[in-house]
């Protein structure tokens, strides 16, 4: 089992920067991959980006350049970096992650792959 908690989100202005954390508990979660997803009001939920055990990310469109993952395993944590946010970022961000790491990159970009997850955290960009 792993458990993840999300922090670091709040309110920001467009432009703004925001770091999300996950902190995970529970087995070795260097092993694991994590992805990053998130849900606005009304919408489905997205991909926004992954971090594979051996470190290769993978963005969605809409972040790339502008978001970075990454992590620490000697601190059992997962970032998140959000640069020059916009108000079409605001969303409920949770952090997920799956022990398959041999995943491709499409299953990798799919909720439904991941097995655990946190319980969100909220970032509003205001314009």
């Amino acid at each position: 089992q792993v458990q993840l908690v999300e922090s670091g989100g709040g309110l920001v202005q467009a432009g703004g920067s925001l770091r999300l954390s996950c902190a995970a508990s529970g087995r070795t979660f260097s092993s694991y991959a994590t992805g990053w997803f998130r849900q606005a009001p009304g919408k489905e939920r997205e991909f926004v980006a992954y971090i594979q055990s051996g470190s290769r990310t993978s963005y969605a469109d809409s972040v790339k350049g502008r978001f970075t993952i990454s992590r620490d395993n000697a601190k059992n944590t997962g970032y998140l970096q959000m640069n020059s946010l916009k108000p079409e970022d605001t969303a409920v961000y949770s952090c997920a992650a799956t022990a398959r790491t041999y995943y491709t990159d499409s299953a990798l970009r799919d909720a439904m792959n991941y097995a655990y997850w946190g319980q969100g955290t909220q970032v509003t960009v205001s314009s």
